[in-house]
């Protein structure tokens, strides 16, 4: 696992207080939303809110494109190393 998708887990567990989930539990390319992780559209908010402020990112909320960075965790990693 690279440090960037361990730390994208990381994050998500902290930010979203995922007490029952650990690192180990979350797959690269499982779904994070609905099906898989199970997230919802106030997640995906938390969750853009950390990666803009951790990463130092800008992310359109309403672009369908951000939806697709946002299915999983090899998808989310590929974005941020793509604005970084």
């Amino acid at each position: 696992m690279s440090d960037l998708k361990a730390k994208i887990k990381t994050l998500i567990i902290e930010t979203l207080d995922l007490e029952d989930v650990s690192v180990e539990d979350i797959q690269d390319d499982e779904a994070l939303f609905v099906d898989g992780l199970g997230l919802d559209s106030i997640d995906a908010l938390e969750l853009g809110l950390a990666i803009k402020k951790t990463f130092n990112i800008k992310i359109d909320a309403n672009s369908e494109e951000t939806k697709k960075h946002f299915n999983s965790i090899n998808s989310l990693s590929e974005f941020i190393e793509q604005n970084q």
